[in-house]
């Protein structure tokens, strides 16, 4: 009698304790998204003086995708402009080199090596940043590359002077300073374009597809933050709502501008050992 009751005590202990762990183990194999970090820059209607509360966060040098890498984070989104004439690409935010050293000009105004007002050499004057240099496209893809992180890159509207030029000779430069950099390293190195502008967007679209270049289109992550950037920082809370969504809906990639928070948060919500199909090259 005492061994049938000990069996029974046993067999109910063995199932409370399967309730209790049974969650745990169905969080953890759910596979965890990778996280593409994103710079955030101030929310606000057009003409509030959203530049003078800018801290330059965004990825664009080799200083912040170490950092942004140290936060748990795959890969980056960074900015594309392109230097007067089409003549050199670089990685940069804002339309003008606010937030730089040297006199205010537009970036698409400006020559890279040339002149006194060059941009090559100008350096961040504010942030978590400050002191780092403008860099090229193609060196901040060996920064990427170096680093082992996936590129996603926006082609900034303000491109188009140059990628859209009446005059073919410019155009013609602008876009091989665009894709011949990827063109060398995309079947090692996972690189994904794209612009908010539709008429670039649909001339990128055409071009890489031209040059058997289509994958460079796909692979975007979800944007999934619910709040609007703002300087200082909203609460990241606010976020795990939109984050649970996301996670639920069974998003692989996951772009915020909340890297270390999310990465915190995603701990226990899923399983970083387990495979979502991605790899970084």
């Amino acid at each position: 009698m005492r061994s049938a009751t000990f069996a029974l005590a046993s067999a109910a202990g063995l199932a409370a304790s399967l309730v209790i762990v049974a969650p745990v183990e169905a969080a953890a194999s759910r596979p965890c998204p990778l996280i593409f970090g994103h710079g955030g820059y101030p929310s606000g209607a057009r003409g509030s003086d959203t530049w003078s509360r800018d801290q330059v966060r965004q990825p664009n040098n080799p200083t912040a995708i170490r950092t942004f890498k140290s936060w748990g984070a795959s890969g980056v989104e960074a900015d594309l402009q392109l230097t007067r004439d089409g003549t050199k690409a670089v990685m940069w935010h804002n339309t003008s080199t606010w937030g730089l050293t040297g006199r205010k000009a537009n970036i698409n105004k400006l020559w890279w090596a040339a002149g006194s007002d060059r941009l090559k050499g100008r350096t961040i004057t504010r942030g978590a940043y400050k002191g780092e240099t403008v860099h090229t496209f193609r060196g901040w893809l060996a920064a990427m590359r170096a680093n082992r992180m996936i590129g996603w890159v926006e082609i900034k509207p303000e491109a188009r002077q140059s990628l859209l030029s009446r005059s073919a000779a410019v155009r013609t430069r602008a876009w091989r300073e665009v894709l011949d950099p990827v063109r060398e390293t995309y079947r090692t190195q996972e690189v994904i374009l794209y612009s908010r502008n539709p008429d670039l967007q649909a001339e990128l679209t055409r071009r890489v597809r031209a040059a058997g270049m289509a994958r460079v289109l796909s692979g975007r992550p979800t944007w999934a933050d619910a709040t609007k950037w703002e300087e200082p920082p909203p609460s990241w809370r606010r976020n795990v709502g939109a984050w649970k969504r996301a996670l639920n809906g069974g998003a692989r990639r996951i772009a915020t501008d909340y890297t270390p928070q999310l990465k915190k948060w995603l701990n226990g919500q899923c399983g970083w050992g387990s495979s979502v199909g991605d790899r970084v090259r």
